[in-house]
This record gives C-alpha cells, structure tokens and sequence, in this order.
C-alpha cells in the first residue's frame, strides 16, 4: 500500500512539475543547477525565434521563451537565455535552444 501512495505521490509532483510551459521551463532550469535562476528570472515569448521557426515549431508542437534573468554557465560564461518548450499530450517539455 505505501508503495502505491509513493508512486502516487512522484507521479502527481512529476505532472504538476511539466502541466504548464513556464512551470517545465523553471522545471528544466532547477535541475540544470541554476536554482535561483529558475525561482527568479521572468519568463517571456521569445518572438523572435517563434517567429523565424514557425513551421519547425509548429511541427514540433512548441514555443520558444526567454528568461529575463538567465544563469550564466560556468564553462563558457554564456547567458543560458533562450529555451525551447514542447508539448506532448498534456505535459511540457523544456530544453535549452541557445541564441541561434
């Protein structure tokens, strides 16, 4: 019994953790290990990419969006700003696009 309320329990967090984009998104940035990032930062349309990328996107079923705060990653000190959120079923998915 205890093992189904804890796999219960993951499941439930593990939905509410990706139901919305900006929720997966700050999701995404936590574990990426930029936890003030995540908390912090405001989350914003990237126009341009979901503009430029339409058609991929599209296909895709995602959004661009832009941190307005973004961390700095230690190795290259570029600013992790720009990430590609998709959609599949009801959850969403985030991963880091870059500047391209």
């Amino acid at each position: 019994m205890k093992k189904w309320i804890g796999i219960t329990v993951v499941l439930v967090i593990f939905i509410l953790l990706h139901s919305t984009p900006s929720m997966a998104l700050r999701t995404h940035v936590f574990f990426m290990g930029y936890p003030k990032a995540a908390i912090t930062s405001e989350i914003i349309e990237d126009e341009f990419h979901n503009k430029i990328d339409k058609e991929k996107f599209i296909e895709l079923h995602a959004k661009a969006y832009t941190l307005t705060k973004p961390p700095t990653e230690k190795a290259t000190e570029g600013e992790l700003r720009n990430f590609l959120v998709r959609k599949i079923g009801f959850l969403h998915f985030a991963e880091y696009y870059g500047d391209a």
